[in-house]
């Protein structure tokens, strides 16, 4: 076997191991990249969804004081109402 044919064979040999250990560390960092964008992805549902929880208890505590509020007037009513009759 002649030298640079050796050389060759050995240093495909190494490339290619080099070049596999090359990909996989490369897919490593695009999947950590991808699961940091979906981790970020979730964190803004979640203060959105907190945000929007928030805005639904002032409506709540809205439609509470307005519901207790006309349960006040239909009592006045109903108290003028018993004295009419």
């Amino acid at each position: 076997m002649s030298e640079p044919l050796y050389l060759i064979s050995i240093g495909l040999i190494f490339g290619t191991i080099l070049a596999i250990f090359a990909m996989k560390y490369l897919s490593s960092a695009r999947q950590a990249q991808a699961r940091i964008a979906i981790e970020n992805s979730y964190r803004e549902l979640a203060q959105k969804e907190v945000a929007t929880q928030a805005e639904n208890a002032a409506s709540l505590s809205a439609i509470r004081s307005e519901l207790t509020e006309i349960k006040a007037r239909l009592g006045a009513i109903e108290k003028i109402l018993k004295e009419v009759e």
